[in-house]
């Protein structure tokens, strides 16, 4: 492309041919949109507008889609002259209409969905669908050709646009942002994105920052700003800004031409350097736009004598009582006819062909984009066999280990074998997560300035670090969209910070399963360590478990939880995750020195299961149904019912104990509440169908009584979890406070069995004892009791 950027002068200058097209383009994209919002017939106004060609519902939003659509339509002028492949990422989502009406004159849409086809007939089907029961939102969604990002939650625009071109060398991605938008604490972060990118091996991001001084009922902080204050602001965050601004016309496509064929000759420019080994390694200063147009723009100025464009009541539907309002209708009328529909769409009602011959070829259209639909070009990652990483547990229960570690070393030659589609994604934290082993193939991406004192960090590093949930997850979410594998790894507390990306990401998996033209693609996966269970210094802000419960409520066709209590597990469940496509598959395991329970061929077997009974850790002989099912899901949790069962064992004789561990959290629920669901047979089989079980769990206790609802006498299920009691202290002292001890445990097992043997008020007084004598050691000793703290089961626990 060296060429063409030398070209790039008269690509900047529109001749009148190319500016008629674009007009005309731009013409019929507004026209369509305005139809979307409005009209349920006569969709070329070949007759007279009346009341009942008027939806019974006005929903849409008209204020952001002039802008986003003149945007559209000379990028789409850039591709055709250079060749460049784009997408598309609307902040403003819900200009969805635009950018449906964009994929609809590129001949995407109609390809993709055959009813609504480049006549009159599919004219009106196009419009009838918007914001309908039974057709497609008002956002940018899903079911949007070219989309990756829908924008109904503000504030990823830029995280998704920086994700999707890492390692994505040919790309470019542009990324409009919204003077709303602007204001999100999420997008305020992900400015900084210019300070990971590599321009020799990534694509390059391009911000259209889109102001127009409005949101839904007021003006926009950087609207009203002074302009250089705007400059300062942007510059300041490493971009070369651009600015475009009017409402004259064809002023202001010439203008916007300019500054767009300028900002990319510059990103070649940069990227040129980069790959032909003439860059210094500084931090490029990546251009930006800033875009200054109406709100609402070639809208009807002024309603019943308020005005209306370039205010915030062009927001949504600037027109709403047209049904019922003759002079509104008329207005709606002369507003439509003033695009001149005409001379847009011929006698069948299918853009003419000086629309046509605005769109890029094929897929570089960007309603066509494979970028877009990521699953098209995603590889699968090469893996090493996760067996070789295992932990030797000759025996259960008896030896520590950092779990995490050992992930830590799969993922390392992971990084080794998929240089150009596996990437970490933590907030800073890798090392303390015991993932460090990834450094010794592949330092952390940093693009500023680097001292002698700095570890691990360079232009070339493919680890992304950042002090930012947000732009962890989001960038991951843009890099999973566009075809390429990694994980998310964060403390287990500060996934909440970023649980309602996690959120739209499954409702946009969902959604993608129902359209066939959607690939699959890699699944999105995070890792939570640091849990609540052991954040032994942080306290009480760093103790909360609350994203089990967050991906618990999604549709179980795209959520998956799994609860690994040691290393083989762990590593079982995380090659079976990065295999995966379209899930959201949340690990939860904590870093910290944890007793080992499973060879790594048990580990498998386990973790293929969902769950399965532990007899050498009960006293279950399998003849009959036991006195009490201690049931555990979770790393810590697990120690204390493995430990409750030994005190039973050894202080009640005769006291029949069956252990379960659930690996799959989804494996409790019914088969047609969840496809991990166990059937009847084996949910008999590990909790029988009357005999009460006492169930540690790692997060909420009602997750478990959601999770088995429908199952036989689910009230026989007593559930020990967080709940919310936490402070800076020993690791067995939060157990104690949340009522989750192998003591409590006990005592439960004590109180819920149908049948004591003699012994059991005793064993009761002595757990009692046990813990307030806990209570006083630990505050004088500042450390757990040693009975507790270098716990392990013992020789008794030999397998077979």
């Amino acid at each position: 492309m060296t060429a063409v950027v030398s070209e790039s002068r008269t690509l900047a200058e529109l001749d009148d041919t190319e500016l008629a097209g674009l007009d005309a383009w731009w013409r019929a994209n507004n026209y369509l949109t305005i139809g979307q919002i409005y009209l349920q017939g006569n969709p070329l106004l070949r007759e007279p507008l009346s009341a009942e060609h008027i939806k019974p519902r006005l929903l849409g939003h008209w204020g952001t889609s002039p802008g986003l659509s003149l945007i559209y339509a000379h990028v789409s002028r850039l591709i055709r002259h250079t060749g460049q492949q784009a997408i598309y990422l609307a902040g403003p989502g819900h200009g969805g209409p635009a950018l449906v009406a964009a994929g609809y004159l590129e001949g995407t849409y109609s390809e993709i969905y055959p009813d609504v086809s480049q006549d009159e007939a599919g004219m009106l089907r196009l419009f009838r669908q918007f914001s309908s029961p039974g057709g497609v939102p008002s956002h940018v969604s899903v079911t949007t050709p070219g989309s990756i990002h829908e924008g109904g939650e503000l504030g990823y625009v830029l995280v998704h646009a920086f994700g999707a071109v890492m390692d994505n060398p040919d790309l470019l991605a542009i990324a409009v942002v919204g003077d709303g938008e602007a204001e999100t604490g999420p997008l305020e972060g992900s400015w900084k994105g210019v300070s990971f990118l590599n321009p020799e091996r990534d694509g390059a991001v391009l911000p259209i920052l889109h102001l127009n001084d409005a949101k839904i009922s007021g003006p926009t902080v950087l609207g009203r700003k002074d302009p250089e204050e705007v400059r300062a602001l942007l510059r300041g965050h490493g971009y070369d800004v651009i600015e475009v601004e009017g409402s004259d016309l064809p002023g202001m496509h010439h203008r916007f031409a300019a500054a767009l064929v300028t900002a990319w000759t510059r990103i070649r420019d940069i990227q040129n350097a980069a790959r032909d080994g003439s860059w210094d390694g500084t931090r490029p200063v990546w251009p930006l736009i800033v875009l200054r147009s109406p709100k609402g723009w070639t809208g009807p100025d002024s309603v019943d004598g308020i005005t209306v464009t370039g205010t915030w009541r062009s927001h949504q539907v600037p027109l709403s009582g047209v049904k019922d309002n003759p002079e509104h209708l008329a207005l709606l009328e002369r507003w439509l006819k003033s695009y001149r529909p005409e001379e847009l769409f011929d006698s069948a009602g299918a853009p003419v062909a000086l629309i046509r011959d605005q769109a890029p070829d094929g897929d570089l259209r960007m309603s066509a984009s494979p970028h877009a639909n990521g699953g098209v070009l995603t590889r699968d990652l090469d893996l090493p066999d996760f067996r070789t990483y295992a932990v030797d547990v000759p025996r259960p229960a008896q030896q520590r280990t950092e779990s995490t570690r050992k992930l830590g070393e799969m993922m390392r030659d992971i990084y080794t074998r998929n240089a150009d589609r596996f990437r970490l994604f933590c907030p800073d934290e890798t090392n303390s997560n015991r993932l460090g082993s990834v450094f010794e193939v592949s330092d952390r991406a940093f693009m500023e300035r680097v001292t002698p004192e700095d570890v691990a960090i360079s232009r070339d590093g493919r680890v992304m670090e950042v002090l930012s949930e947000h732009n962890c997850h989001g960038w991951l979410e843009g890099y999973n969209l566009t075809g390429r594998h990694g994980m998310f790894a964060t403390y287990e507390a500060f996934a909440m910070v970023s649980a309602s990306q996690t959120v739209q990401h499954g409702k946009w998996l969902q959604e993608a399963k129902h359209l066939p033209w959607r690939e699959k693609v890699p699944s999105l996966n995070v890792l939570l360590t640091s849990t609540a269970w052991r954040n032994d210094h942080n306290g009480f802000s760093h103790q909360g478990p609350g994203l089990i419960q967050v991906v618990l409520t999604q549709r179980g066709d795209v959520a998956r939880v799994y609860l690994p209590p040691d290393a083989n597990t762990l590593l079982s469940v995380a090659d079976h995750c990065f295999r995966s496509r379209s899930y959201i598959n949340l690990i939860v395991i904590d870093k910290q020195p944890q007793l080992q329970y499973l060879s790594m061929d048990e580990a498998i077997e386990h973790c293929a299961r969902g769950a399965g009974v532990w007899d050498w850790a009960g006293t279950d002989d399998g003849t009959s149904d036991p006195d009490i099912v201690l049931a555990c899901a979770g790393d810590v949790v697990t120690m204390e019912t493995v430990a409750a069962a030994r005190i039973l064992r050894d202080r009640l004789p005769g006291f029949k104990v069956r252990v379960v561990n659930v690996v799959d959290l989804m494996a409790l629920a019914r088969p047609k509440d969840h496809p991990h669901g166990m059937g009847e047979t084996l949910f008999t089989e590990l909790f029988t169908d009357t005999v009460d079980v006492v169930f540690s769990f790692h997060g909420y206790p009602g997750a478990i009584h959601q999770l088995v609802h429908g199952r036989p006498d689910a009230d026989r299920f007593r559930v020990r979890g967080f709940i919310e009691q936490g402070t800076t202290t020993t690791p067995f002292d939060m157990t104690v406070r949340n009522r989750a001890s192998r003591y409590h445990l006990v005592m439960d097992a004590i109180n819920n069995a149908k049948h004591l043997p003699r012994g059991a008020a005793d064993l009761k007084a002595w757990c009692q004892s046990q813990l307030d004598r806990h209570e006083t050691y630990v505050v004088e000793h500042l450390e757990d009791m040693p009975e507790v703290r270098d716990w392990a089961l013992g020789d008794w626990a030999a397998r077979g």
